[in-house]
């Protein structure tokens, strides 16, 4: 027999430190067994989005760009945080294409809203896949930002995927997805 698993209690939660790119939360919470965590701390992210852009002619564009925290350049897809005001993930979705890449779609659909991590962080992610993007501006990078656009062959993805060419967690969840979905189809 399976024990049954229920959520912890929140007792008491105070923000700790408040930054415009961070904020920190520290809880008090009970556990079922009735311990008690004094000093639970939880990371309070923005909602993300991310796209899986596809060309007409069967290319996906990607993003590279330093990431500080892994201390690499990386490749992944395009995507970023939902603005606070924003209300529509979609158009998050579509801004976050149209800032990083410079490209667009009238074919936007949502595919799944998973965690990323969620044992200390509060944010969930929104995949996307686009169809026929097409480039029609350039980029609109904020003054941090150096993004190197780089589109590649649809074919060549699952492989880059598998042999660890592409190893940012949700682009690695979103490639994989969207490969099954076309596949489907």
């Amino acid at each position: 027999m399976t024990k049954k698993i229920e959520p912890w209690k929140t007792l008491k939660s105070e923000l700790v430190f408040e930054h415009p790119w961070y904020k920190l939360r520290r809880d008090h919470v009970q556990l079922p067994s009735s311990q008690q965590l004094n000093d639970y701390f939880v990371s309070v992210r923005p909602h993300v989005v991310l796209v899986f852009p596809l060309t007409g002619d069967n290319h996906v564009i990607f993003v590279r760009q330093y990431k500080h925290a892994a201390g690499q350049i990386l490749l992944e897809l395009p995507g970023g945080v939902v603005d606070e005001g924003e209300t529509s993930v979609l158009e998050a979705a579509r801004r976050e294409l149209l800032e990083e890449t410079g490209y667009a779609s009238d074919a936007v659909e949502p595919l799944l809203e998973v965690f990323d991590n969620p044992t200390k962080d509060t944010n969930s992610l929104s995949f996307f896949l686009a169809r026929d993007v097409r480039r029609i501006a350039e980029q609109d990078l904020d003054e941090t930002e150096n993004i190197e656009v780089v589109p590649l062959p649809l074919s060549e993805v699952e492989g880059m995927v598998l042999r660890g060419e592409i190893r940012v967690s949700g682009s690695v969840a979103l490639c994989l997805l969207a490969l099954r979905r076309l596949q489907v189809e």
